[in-house]
This record gives C-alpha cells, structure tokens and sequence, in this order.
C-alpha cells in the first residue's frame, strides 16, 4: 500500500502553515509503473505526502493506507499511494519521483530493508523528511525522523502464548514460516521464540524456514516440514498468507486438527480460518493505526516537534472466542 505534501508559502511559519492549509478531499494514484501521477495535483497550499508501499495488494498495507488517509484529511493533507509491488528497484524508483515532485514528506514500507537505505539518503539531501511503517530501514544509509510499527517482540510473544495454550500438555515439535530478511518479521520470531521457551519449555522449535510470506512458497514449505517431522504440533506463521498455507497442506495431508497453526496479523481470511477452526488463534496488529500514528508524527515534526525515533503500536490476540 503514496504521494506526499506540496509546501505551504514558504514565507508562512510552520504553525501557520498547518492552521491555514486549505482542507482538501485525500486523493490516491498511481500510474501503470507505479510511479506517482502528477495529473491529480492537489489543490494550493495543501501537504503531499508520498507513501511508497511494498505491497499494496496486502490486506494489512490496505488497511495501514485507510488510517493514513484518514488521519491526512484532518490536517488538509493529501497522500499518494504507489505500489512497489516488492519490487526493491521500483520502490527506489519511486523515491526518487517523489524527490523530484518535491513531496513535504517520504513515508515508506520498505521491501528490502538494506538496500532502501540508499533511496532514503537521496531524499536527506534533498530536504524531505522520511518516515517508515511497519518495516524498519535496517542499512547505515540515509535517516528516518520516525519509525512507527506493531511492537513486534510483544506481537511474537502473544503467538507464543497461543501456541502453549493450544498444544497438549504445551509441549511438542513446533515449526516457524519465516521470512528471515525482513526487520519486523525479525523482532516477531525473536519474541515467539522467547516466550515459547518462558511460557512452554516442553515444546521445541524443530524447523525455521523461510516461508517468503507468501501462501504457496508457505505451503510448499509445509510439505517439506511435514515430511521431515511426522510428529509435528505446530505451525507459527508469521502472516496470515504463510498461516493460511500451512493450514491448507496440513489438510491436505490429512492431518487437520492434528497441527495446531497460529498465524500473526489477523486479517478478514485470517479470521475466517480461525471461526472454521483450520487456524487456532492470530497475534492481531491494527495496521490502520499505525497509519494514524504515522500522520501523527509527520504533522508534529511540521509544527516544529521532535517525534520520537520508534513509536510502537500494542498487539493482540485473536481466537476463536473473538469471532463474530
């Protein structure tokens, strides 16, 4: 799941600026390349705000955009929405656009969290600021004003406690769908393995393999652990695509109530699949706030304050209980 803010006069103060943009209707677009169109321009003296998503086909970077709009209208600001499609060149690619439109402001979930870091350095020197969602930049390169995301490690550690709770005994082989270059997805799986050695002891994570977060590179990867554990317990997917592929090649397998998954993000599929009980529970993340949060911290640093360098936003649980 983005195109950012025209500057104000550049003779009004910043405290001015915001009280006396012009509140205009949020507008996304996207041209075929992905690129920000510059055909809908927005209306003098509003914000653009430029929002290059790694994947805008995502229910979560869905959501995240909602909040983001959402939170932009109250300020008068407009977002531009471009998808890099996980495309790391294309997402570089698009910074520079937004460069070149002179957006007020980059906000970025990054595809490839190190190679970004370029992209972002090119936006310092030209004066516009960067922020990132949900993924953090993970190079040396280039400096964000603020990161906003799910608390990751909390967000893990509520996995791990529905995975005790749902294996017998809380004890039993238990494998992880991984997507290891990613930087949330990280401090996720960091926190799932902590808590899962805190809170069940007896269980013990027998395979850690890149699942790419994706359903059928998930799935795949599922035959293949089903194959080399035949006492498996449990799946930790660390999405909902990679949860979602594992349910589906454990019934397949014939073995559906026999693997208990836990799946982390909670989306309308992922709810679904826990009231039919093909998934146990999800660790549920409010992407829509982070978009709000997000906005929150580009108007601060407009009106002259520092938002903080991380701003974590809780994680739940989800379970059958919660279905509607």
């Amino acid at each position: 799941m983005v195109q950012r803010f025209l500057t104000c006069a550049l003779a009004i103060t910043l405290g001015a600026t915001i009280a006396g943009c012009a509140k205009t209707e949020t507008t996304t677009t996207s041209s075929s390349s992905g690129t920000a169109a510059s055909s809908a321009a927005p209306a003098s003296g509003s914000k653009v705000i430029g929002f290059s998503v790694q994947n805008r086909e995502a229910q979560f970077y869905q959501q995240l955009e909602t909040g983001m709009k959402a939170e932009a209208e109250k300020s008068g600001y407009t977002v531009t929405v471009v998808d890099a499609s996980r495309d790391n060149s294309k997402q570089q690619s698009q910074i520079e656009d937004f460069i070149s439109q002179k957006v007020a402001a980059i906000v970025i979930t990054p595809y490839d969290s190190k190679a970004i870091g370029s992209a972002i350095a090119e936006a310092n020197k030209a004066g516009i600021p960067v922020f990132t969602a949900d993924i953090a930049n993970a190079s040396s390169n280039g400096e964000v004003v603020a990161h906003i995301a799910s608390d990751n490690i909390q967000g893990g550690g509520q996995a791990a406690k529905l995975m005790c709770a749902a294996l017998p005994n809380k004890a039993g082989a238990v494998a992880i769908l991984d997507e290891p270059e990613v930087t949330s997805v990280q401090d996720r799986v960091s926190g799932f393995k902590a808590a899962l050695a805190k809170n069940c002891p007896n269980a013990k994570i027998v395979a850690d393999i890149d699942g790419g977060g994706e359903r059928a590179k998930a799935s795949s990867a599922t035959d293949d652990i089903l194959q080399s554990h035949k006492d498996l317990k449990g799946i930790f997917g660390i999405n909902d695509d990679s949860a979602l592929g594992a349910a589906k090649s454990i019934q397949a397998a014939g073995m559906a109530g026999k693997v208990i998954v836990v799946g982390y993000d909670a989306t309308p599929e992922g709810q679904a699949a826990i009231k039919a009980g093909t998934m146990y529970g999800d660790a549920i993340q409010h992407p829509d706030q982070i978009g709000v949060k997000t906005v929150a911290a580009i108007r601060d640093y407009f009106a002259g304050k520092k938002p903080p360098a991380k701003i974590a936003v809780e994680v739940g649980t989800f379970t059958k209980a919660d279905a509607k």
